[in-house]
């Protein structure tokens, strides 16, 4: 029984990787279309519905990768803090669009605006926040390593650190700097390097595999490497 489900998890999380990796370049593509193109209703309306879910997907399959040999809490925190983010951009997208749509831009007062900045700043906290852990849960992966993860630190600590000086205000409109195409820059990277790490994850042997009497001891816990680490 046991090794019939150790037999399965190869598979399935190499699937998961591979939805990641489509996902990932989605929303690679999606946010600077959105941010730089003026596009058709339906179309920015499809993008934004899609982002926040592909978002998800994407980090699922960017933990999967991670955590393919040794599982990182690091990893998971990512996951949910991005998985939030993409949550908060495609609601406060969609619902600054419907208001535009009904009540025209130029009549959307200025508490309203306001509300919307807060949301963007909370949308940037989550970002920051999740490609931070995934960066730290990086620094000691066989394919990533510390160039992926001191850049990812590198942009998220100033993402983070320009959104809570100038809030509300957002930095590009306070004379800053907008790191937010860095971020994305950063994640495109991360999703070539997952693409070109298929073929790592189709030779070597999954966590989910090592059971009890074939690797490590302790039921399973150990990894390939002989040790559990439970952040990056």
């Amino acid at each position: 029984m046991s090794d019939s489900i150790g037999a399965s998890a190869a598979p399935a999380g190499l699937k998961a990787v591979q939805l990641g990796i489509v996902a990932g370049f989605f929303t690679c593509l999606a946010y600077p279309l959105l941010t730089f193109v003026a596009l058709p209703k339906l179309a920015t309306t499809t993008l934004v519905a899609c982002f926040g879910p592909a978002l998800a997907v994407a980090s699922f399959g960017l933990r999967r990768l991670l955590d393919w040999e040794t599982p990182l809490v690091s990893s998971v925190l990512g996951t949910l803090f991005n998985a939030l983010g993409g949550a908060l951009f495609s609601a406060t997208v969609l619902v600054q669009m419907a208001v535009r749509y009904f009540v025209g831009a130029e009549k959307v007062s200025a508490q309203v605006s306001a509300i919307w900045l807060g949301l963007e700043v909370a949308w940037d906290a989550y970002i920051g926040l999740g490609t931070l852990c995934f960066a730290l849960a990086m620094l000691r992966h066989p394919r990533f390593g510390r160039v992926f993860a001191f850049s990812g630190v590198a942009i998220a600590v100033g993402l983070l650190a320009l959104n809570f000086y100038t809030f509300p205000t957002p930095p590009s409109i306070a004379g800053l700097v907008d790191l937010g195409p860095a971020i994305g820059a950063w994640y495109l990277v991360v999703t070539i390097q997952m693409w070109r790490s298929l073929h790592w994850a189709r030779t070597v042997e999954p966590f989910c595999n090592v059971m009890p009497g074939r690797r490590g001891d302790l039921g399973g816990i150990r990894s390939t490497r002989g040790n559990t680490r439970l952040a990056g």
